[in-house]
């Protein structure tokens, strides 16, 4: 009987053991209840990643590779990004948008007007993704667009033209008939006329961005008529070899390509998209991203004339300062009146200012272009 007693307080000394083992665990009612920053890591945002939907390619001596020198700009910040090239404008866009998703960029820019649409029906489906696209005009509260007042330097690039112009026959390759082209041809004219009255511009529209072979036939085509400078908004230095093939002289556009072209060559209106890539990227890392309608001009620094090369005289460089001055103080205008148009009737009184509104959505040509605005 003793042993048997002996051997029940035993399992009951081992039995108390085991349980008081697990009351010896800790519960969270038994603990101080932690503070939210103790108990997890503090909600942060997260890493911002860049992405570029881009029309061309990263080395077009153009248009995108202008976008891309932006892009750079925003890595040297320490930012990771990442680019589609060589995107069509229609569903190809809205993949290209959808893979930098996937592919983790919160902060996504589309570098063609024909990439509007297809932005915008992205962006309402990913609220919390940032997007801006350049040259449109739809917004959304996580949608900007962004361009450069542009034109300012094409009318200081007319100045060139037309001081080089021995016949006063100019030639201009553009792209598609829309606002943003057809204001860019009238900057131009209105810069030859400035320095040579009687100049006229020839137009021929190539309905293309990219495509060298055409644009380069279409310079050939404004030379055979007996122009002596081509200026161009094209994506390629196509019209400038074209020009150097005849011995004329060119205007290039987007990126300085004096050796593209190096007899031809005289100087570019070019795009510094590295300014408001940086400013808007900085904005989104500091927490203060807000849609906005980006459109500044020279004194910003996003536009500017590229160096006049030697093809060019002294008293050229000289007028063209005095112009930039006027242009950034805001003493005068490339669309201040008096304008008139191709059929000679006037459509801003002397002394009137366009405003951003009417530039912006500008759809006649002014007098001294030769050509017709396509429907």
């Amino acid at each position: 009987m003793k042993k048997l007693m002996t051997l029940l307080m035993m399992c009951a000394l081992v039995a108390s053991t085991f349980a008081g083992g697990k009351k010896q665990e800790p519960s969270s009612s038994s603990q101080p209840t932690p503070s939210a920053s103790a108990s997890q890591p503090a909600a942060t945002a997260p890493a911002l990643k860049v992405g570029f939907v881009y029309i061309g390619t990263i080395n077009d001596e153009g248009y995108t590779q202008a976008h891309d020198k932006g892009r750079l700009a925003v890595e040297a910040l320490g930012v990771e990004t990442a680019y589609i090239e060589n995107v069509a404008a229609n569903a190809d866009c809205e993949k290209a948008i959808r893979d930098l998703i996937d592919q983790g960029c919160n902060l996504i820019y589309t570098n063609s007007f024909g990439f509007m649409d297809w932005t915008i029906k992205v962006a309402k489906e990913f609220p919390n993704v940032k997007f801006a696209h350049c040259s449109g005009y739809q917004t959304a509260p996580n949608v900007s667009t962004y361009f450069g007042k542009i034109y300012q330097a094409r009318y200081l690039s007319g100045i060139a033209a037309g001081r080089k112009s021995a016949t006063g026959a100019i030639g201009y390759v553009a792209a598609f008939s829309i606002p943003e082209v057809i204001r860019g041809i009238n900057a131009f004219t209105l810069g030859v006329q400035s320095v040579n009255p009687n100049a006229t511009v020839e137009v021929i529209w190539t309905n293309t961005w990219f495509d060298p072979a055409v644009e380069k036939q279409a310079a050939l085509e404004l030379l055979n008529k007996g122009c002596d400078v081509i200026a161009q908004h094209q994506d390629t230095a196509s019209p400038q070899l074209a020009a150097q093939e005849k011995g004329a002289f060119a205007v290039g556009y987007n990126v300085a390509t004096p050796n593209a072209a190096p007899l031809a060559y005289l100087t570019a209106p070019v795009f510094h998209w590295e300014v408001f890539y940086v400013d808007d990227v900085k904005s989104a890392l500091a927490g203060t991203w807000k849609s906005r309608a980006y459109w500044e001009g020279l004194s910003s620094g996003i536009v500017s004339l590229d160096t006049l090369t030697q093809l060019n005289d002294p008293a050229t460089a000289n007028m063209i300062d005095e112009a930039a001055n006027e242009i950034t103080s805001g003493v005068s205008d490339p669309f201040m009146g008096p304008l008139f148009d191709q059929n000679n009737v006037e459509r801003v009184a002397d002394g009137v200012r366009m405003s951003d509104t009417e530039i912006w959505n500008m759809g006649w040509f002014v007098q001294g272009v030769i050509g017709t605005i396509l429907e």
